[in-house]
């Protein structure tokens, strides 16, 4: 990284100095200390209620298990909602549900496959919040923060995991897990408080909102036609398999390894949280400072040391320190991808992509907590941690292979130039389907930087919703050629158009450099029509035509 860029990188403000962010911030900190102290006492819980190591790795799974199934309809819910609101609606669930698990708990109903249920639910409503929580982020602070906002967050986080494990051990110790789950229950009021009071400034939404389903398969869209984006959700996916057990199997590594109790479980709870919270204070220094890739690779390769330390260790002190190494390395590689999300995706999809990242980030973990909660259940606890270790090297061995790109380069704000186009046959917002054919006058002389550049542009046009693209050369006119694709309505060809960004605009200029025609290039828009069997002498009227259709035989 060249000196300007960094000094440019440490000189950016903190993302506390914005007063919304901060107050958030703060409501998310006390409601991240119930959730930890939540997550103490059912994992505990369950070793009271079962002795099977399985089941006691399902807790933390029971989580992320949810993160998996619902986040690209959270995202696609967050893109086209009120993420505020969503924020609201999740947390109050969550209320509502931590205070029934401490109602359970208390007059002793309790058993695993309950505990499990109410987990999972917990892990739903997160599911369904994070991505409006992590969407709304950039709803806070400017652009150039962001990645600062971010690491702050995860800090909130480890920060409450570095004392809320160990608090939760003395609650738990003391008072009883259903103690502990009520705590939590009292942790959201804080947050929700917040989020009531906030008004955040968001642009008007100038066309009607997208259907969840089609929303979602938008979202898959752009982040297949979205070379960074993807391979950022490989690289997390095999992040996620070999991160999970350091944590999945804390509190076996308490009970057996090391022969402690609920509060030796929330000491090296505590420590883990400690190591992130270190890790999320360097971030910023050490994004100035290496690449993505370089950060991510020694985070991956701190995680696999840090666990296989804590499998090594039969002392509380060492294993004390392999948790505080995991702990950072977790936190670095996990808000690196996470920013790397952000700052690849515009606003209009930002939530779904972020979606689709903790779908295979926490999928991955929910994979691995299983995998290694069943080595662990037929091989040992140890043997367990070292198999996580051996899957995280091999995710930081991954990055020689493929390598995660530098981010924050492309402005992703909307080009603004466009505007819908006057049409002789009415058109309403969901006739079509609509073709579009674009002519280019290209000389034999350009044809090869044409056809690269067009390349380029076929994925634009794939990413921001477009099928079918084609490229034609005429055969009797060798210098014309057609570009070609549809949109199933003229609204989407509306938002097609309105999703084209700042960045896009070099490989725009690009090809209409290279087109040699008088004229700017030819765009034609038609509607498609579909013929079919009428009765004789009759003819078909509007609704069998489709919207926008005119009758050739009336007079204008």
């Amino acid at each position: 990284m060249d000196v300007a860029t960094q000094a440019s990188a440490e000189k950016l403000p903190s993302p506390f100095s914005i007063p919304v962010f901060r107050a958030i911030w703060l409501a998310s900190l006390a409601s991240n200390f119930g959730g930890l102290i939540q997550s103490v006492g059912a994992a505990w819980m369950m070793t009271s209620l079962s002795a099977s190591p399985l089941l006691i790795a399902l807790v933390p799974a029971a989580t992320t298990l949810p993160i998996m199934l619902l986040s690209l309809w959270a995202g696609a819910v967050a893109d086209n909602l009120d993420r505020r609101k969503v924020m609201i609606a999740c947390q109050s669930a969550m209320l509502v549900t931590s205070a029934a698990l401490a109602v359970t708990a208390w007059i002793g109903w309790m058993t695993p496959w309950l505990l499990l249920a109410f987990t999972f639910f917990i892990g739903c409503a997160t599911a369904v919040n994070g991505p409006a929580w992590q969407a709304s982020v950039g709803d806070m602070v400017p652009r150039p923060v962001l990645p600062s906002a971010v690491a702050m967050n995860s800090m909130g986080f480890n920060l409450a995991r570095s004392i809320g494990p160990a608090l939760g051990g003395v609650i738990v110790a003391t008072a009883g897990a259903a103690a502990a789950f009520l705590t939590n229950a009292f942790s959201y009021v804080a947050l929700l408080a917040v989020l009531f009071r906030w008004r955040p400034t968001i642009p008007p939404k100038l066309l009607p909102r997208e259907r969840i389903g089609f929303a979602m398969l938008d979202g898959i869209g752009y982040v297949a036609a979205s070379p960074k984006i993807r391979l950022v959700l490989l690289r997390s996916g095999a992040f996620g398999v070999g991160a999970s057990a350091v944590s999945a199997l804390m509190p076996l590594v308490a009970r057996d390894l090391l022969g402690g109790g609920a509060l030796t479980f929330g000491i090296t709870s505590g420590a883990f949280g400690l190591g992130a919270v270190l890790g999320a204070l360097s971030s910023r220094r050490l994004r100035a400072r290496v690449s993505v890739e370089t950060l991510v690779r020694c985070s991956a390769l701190a995680l696999a040391l840090g666990t296989a330390l804590t499998a090594a260790s039969p002392w509380l002190v060492l294993a004390l320190v392999g948790y505080m190494v995991a702990g950072a390395g977790w936190v670095l590689a996990l808000s690196t991808f996470n920013v790397s999300v952000q700052m690849s995706a515009p606003r209009w999809v930002v939530a779904r992509a972020v979606a689709l990242y903790q779908m295979v980030a926490f999928g991955g973990m929910a994979l691995g907590a299983w995998l290694f909660g069943w080595v662990a259940e037929s091989h040992g606890v140890a043997a367990g941690l070292y198999a996580a270790a051996g899957a995280q090297f091999i995710a930081a061995i991954l990055g020689f292979w493929r390598a995660l790109p530098q981010i924050g380069n492309d402005n992703l704000d909307p080009r603004g130039d466009w505007h819908e186009p006057d049409t002789a046959v009415p058109v309403e917002p969901r006739s079509g389907p609509i073709v579009i054919t674009i002519e280019y006058r290209i000389p034999a002389g350009s044809v090869v930087p044409f056809l690269t550049a067009m390349n380029e542009r076929r994925r634009i046009r794939r990413r921001d919703g477009a099928h079918g693209w084609q490229l034609l050369r005429d055969l009797g006119e060798p210098d014309l050629w057609v570009e070609r694709y549809h949109v199933a309505t003229w609204l989407d060809y509306v938002r097609h158009n309105q999703r084209r960004t700042v960045a896009d605009i070099a490989n725009s200029d690009a090809i209409h450099a290279l087109h040699a025609g008088p004229d700017a290039p030819v765009v034609h828009r038609r509607i498609e029509r579909q013929t079919g069997s009428l009765p004789l002498g009759r003819a078909p009227d509007a609704r069998e035509m489709g919207e926008g259709w005119i009758d050739p035989t009336r007079s204008s």
